[in-house]
């Protein structure tokens, strides 16, 4: 199973949107998906249910990702299994809570003493990870999409510890290009401390090898006219390319690079669906499976149309040229 952290430590970027898609995309390529929540702030999981559902959810915990953490952050044993939850064919969620921030403290403490192959401190760090792998074996997953909150902290650490690859969402904005500034290097430190630790245990756990490898940047929101970004957005877009492969992939950067939507980097540049974002909301679906019966009529209708051509490209752009168009 590949997983892959769609992250920004910059917020309001469509992180969470971004996700919710392509994770109702993959399967309809053949990619049964498990869309993992590790935001804390559990807006994915608001994404797929209804308030009854997340009420059951949230009340005793005990199904969501902060169920799975509970004996490790209470110091009782190590985590708990998750059956995944069901939201489309083919398609599970593993729901986040929002008392998944109390583990931040914990994990935290753990990191510093997984250099002395502290045992308990390595299956605190490591517990996304297996958490990920057990919960997308249950189901035969192909693919996990985790959600990641906007920061770097120690939960966002343990999460990207898990990933494959990493999707970076992007504004075309000053706060998007400083976020590529703060997160390249700090998960290039990372993953250098993690694989000291690696070389150094005796711990018989499963850990993750923390590839954490850069995927590539999806340009989200970005304003349209007549198909350009308008003019305000052009200087933050031609700066892209530069800054992701300086911070990102630690490149020198001594020639001129292309444009955005021309770099092999950029997975897409998806344009504004703003207007369709509360018909969605409302229909509790993907902005793409809109359909007369909610609203989505005339410009509405063709809109919902291009935003499903617009998330096919890019759900094969991920999954690679193996897939058929």
């Amino acid at each position: 199973m590949r997983t892959i952290a769609v992250f920004n430590n910059k917020g309001g970027v469509g992180k969470t949107t971004l996700v919710y898609h392509l994770a109702h995309m993959l399967p309809r390529l053949g990619y049964p998906t498990l869309a993992v929540d590790l935001d804390p702030q559990a807006n994915l999981t608001s994404s797929f249910f209804d308030e009854d559902i997340l009420e059951g959810l949230w009340e005793s915990g005990q199904e969501t990702i902060l169920g799975c953490v509970d004996p490790i952050l209470e110091g009782t044993g190590d985590i708990r299994p998750l059956r995944p939850k069901p939201a489309a064919e083919r398609l599970w969620v593993v729901p986040g809570h929002l008392g998944l921030s109390r583990f931040e403290d914990k994990l935290s403490e753990s990191w510093g003493n997984c250099q002395n192959d502290d045992a308990a401190a390595l299956r605190a760090t490591s517990a996304f990870h297996r958490i990920i792998l057990q919960a997308g074996t249950a189901v035969d997953a192909r693919v996990a999409l985790i959600d990641v909150g906007p920061n770097l902290g120690a939960i966002n650490r343990a999460v990207l510890l898990a990933a494959d690859d990493l999707i970076l969402p992007l504004a075309a904005d000053l706060f998007s290009l400083q976020g590529l500034r703060n997160l390249g290097p700090t998960v290039r430190r990372w993953r250098i401390q993690w694989n000291r630790a690696l070389e150094n245990t005796s711990t018989q756990v499963d850990l993750p090898q923390a590839r954490m490898a850069p995927f590539g940047y999806v340009v989200l929101q970005h304003a349209v006219r007549l198909d350009r970004p308008v003019r305000a957005y052009g200087k933050w877009l031609d700066r892209i390319p530069r800054v992701y492969r300086e911070a990102v992939l630690a490149e020198r950067v001594e020639d001129a690079l292309p444009v955005a939507a021309e770099d092999p980097h950029c997975l897409a540049m998806l344009r504004n669906f703003r207007s369709l974002m509360p018909m969605a909301q409302e229909a509790r679906k993907p902005m793409f499976d809109l359909r007369p019966a909610d609203g989505a009529i005339g410009s509405h209708a063709q809109l919902a149309r291009t935003c499903e051509e617009d998330f096919h490209r890019l759900a094969q752009r991920i999954l690679g040229p193996s897939v058929s168009p």
